[in-house]
């Protein structure tokens, strides 16, 4: 049997979740974790599991402030509503990433795909699913930020740039600018290349908002909603930049 936990906050999704994998006749479900505290302190005083159901955005923070404070070599399949978190969970123990409503039939292919790295004794070929997951790339359609003790959704659609100051990255919209909990290198990595584009060491804009590109002496782009600080493309830059803005 594949001792097998559930980190959820909403009592339905977990009701449903269980339903889901109760239909699997090898999984045995030894808990359900509703908190960060929670669950931190089940892994402390039990037994760890081989996987790992678990919500990412909990009432008292993030499941991934679990991983911080306890270590454990179970993976994780993510179950959540937001799906800008795909970067960092693939950089813990994740090997799914399941955006709620859960379908049957994606809760199936994401089992069997942690089952065909199960060797006969029952343990995890981490080395080999790392590599694996690092070739699966997904692309953000929403960011999720916080506005003191308030949470917000932001379509990337709304957003003209990402730019670094302060050692923090900040996306802009029309409204105003959003820090972040990416570094402009990850979110490279999960952009759509064919919208957004890493002009320098500091911004990646969005070719939805460029109002204007003056070629000389340097190149610089103008957007119709940045901070206050020029956009100029570095010069190792420049041709991909052109070649670009041909094809986005």
């Amino acid at each position: 049997m594949i001792r097998t936990i559930i980190i959820e906050d909403e009592k339905p999704a977990v009701r449903r979740l269980e339903k889901l994998l109760g239909l699997f006749s090898d999984l045995e479900v030894v808990a359900s974790l509703n908190s960060v505290e929670e669950a931190v302190g089940w892994f402390q005083e039990n037994e760890h599991p081989q996987l790992i159901f678990s919500d990412i955005v909990l009432g008292d923070g993030l499941s991934f402030d679990i991983f911080d404070k306890v270590s454990t070599k179970a993976f994780i399949i993510y179950t959540t509503a937001f799906d800008q978190y795909t970067l960092k969970a693939f950089k813990l123990n994740s090997i799914d990433y399941l955006l709620k409503p859960i379908e049957e039939e994606d809760l199936a292919k994401a089992i069997e795909k942690f089952k065909s790295f199960l060797p006969e004794e029952g343990t995890v070929n981490s080395q080999e699913i790392r590599q694996i997951v690092r070739k699966e790339k997904s692309t953000l359609s929403r960011i999720l930020v916080k506005i003191g003790y308030n949470l917000k959704v932001v379509s990337i659609n709304e957003v003209s740039c990402f730019y670094s100051e302060n050692k923090i990255v900040y996306l802009q919209t029309k409204e105003r600018n959003y820090p972040t909990d990416f570094t402009l290198d990850e979110l490279e990595n999960v952009l759509d290349e064919t919208k957004f584009f890493r002009v320098n060491r500091q911004f990646i804009i969005s070719s939805d908002y460029i109002k204007n590109i003056h070629t000389s002496p340097n190149y610089k782009v103008d957007l119709d909603f940045q901070p206050n600080e020029e956009i100029t493309v570095s010069r190792e830059r420049v041709k991909d930049f052109k070649d670009w803005l041909i094809k986005s």
